[in-house]
């Protein structure tokens, strides 16, 4: 039997005009922007349609737009028959996974992430915190390196375990550019600094994971209904409990996307299907295993191709 995941990008994948095909022409689509809308009291709808791209990239802007639009595509999917036997998101996309399984409401959930956008941009003051993509060098070196650098006064940590070869950290500026020395003295090929607006997934992000927790403490979830692999663990998320433990401690843990896209192949997994703008989930996957199949579903025409794709999966037959 074909397995099928369903896939959702994290913050950095937002982009000016997301979804804006769907939304014109459904109105199914429309409402999921005009909910967004309703449970903020903002115009997110319009910054994601029309921008500007700034206004948009605000953590507390991109993330409910992100989940908001990655749970629309799932939904057009699951309407046209094609559904998932497992989900998984990269960082904050996990959020729109537990949408996707049944976990938490969507009206709830982009209450939550916007309040955790909110709680990760007041954490630390803007300028201080850094992430960079450190390329082609051994995990254990480049843990070795934060682990060091840190020890010397400047938090620096592994953030994201991206695919092979590609490994993000994250911490204070000075740790950051510290460590991206020393990898690069070490044999890295390169290290990118990234944009972004704070030190995600770092121990800085204490404060925020201490505010969040009393946000998911009052959030009413459900057991999901399809299984989701855990960013902190790569291990399937079964219980409420297990999944409240996971919201916090994401924040401030290292996103295990390789080991989660390796538990998903374990598993059976044969194709994945990213929702949301972009492709770079996509192109991590390959990077992990190249035989499996990766879609990526962003407007009317990659809709269609999966579409079209379903009805040769034996699953369909």
């Amino acid at each position: 039997m074909t397995k099928i995941a369903f896939i959702f990008p994290g913050q950095g994948s937002q982009s000016v005009g997301m979804g804006a095909e769907f939304v014109g022409n459904d109105e199914k689509s429309k409402q999921f922007y005009e909910r967004a809308n309703d449970v903020l009291q903002l115009p997110l709808s319009d910054y994601m349609l029309n921008g500007p791209q700034e206004t948009l990239t605000l953590t507390y802007h991109a993330q409910p737009a992100l989940l908001t639009t990655g749970v629309m595509i799932a939904n057009k999917l699951m309407d046209a028959g094609v559904t998932p036997h497992y989900t998984a998101g990269h960082s904050l996309g996990e959020y729109s996974a537990f949408v996707i399984s049944g976990v938490i409401g969507f009206e709830d959930a982009v209450k939550t992430v916007h309040e955790r956008g909110v709680f990760m941009d007041e954490a630390v003051p803007a300028g201080q915190g850094a992430m960079a993509a450190i390329l082609a060098l051994d995990a254990e070196k480049l843990d070795a390196i934060c682990q060091k650098v840190s020890a010397e006064g400047e938090v620096v940590q592994v953030a994201n375990f991206n695919c092979p070869g590609q490994i993000v950290i994250s911490g204070t500026k000075q740790g950051v550019d510290e460590a991206c020395k020393r990898a690069k003295e070490a044999g890295a090929k390169r290290a990118l600094p990234l944009v972004v607006s704070g030190p995600f997934h770092s121990s800085l992000m204490q404060k925020a994971a201490h505010n969040l927790k009393n946000t998911v403490e009052k959030l009413i979830l459900q057991e999901p209904k399809i299984p989701v692999v855990s960013n902190v663990t790569s291990e399937l998320l079964t219980s409420v409990e297990s999944i409240k433990q996971e919201m916090v401690a994401q924040v401030t843990s290292s996103v295990k996307w390789e080991q989660n896209i390796e538990k998903l192949i374990a598993e059976g997994v044969t194709i994945f299907i990213e929702c949301g703008p972009g492709k770079v989930l996509s192109g991590l996957v390959k990077k992990i295993d190249r035989n499996v199949q990766t879609y990526c579903v962003y407007d009317e025409a990659s809709l269609t191709q999966v579409i079209e794709a379903s009805k040769e999966w034996k699953q369909w037959v």
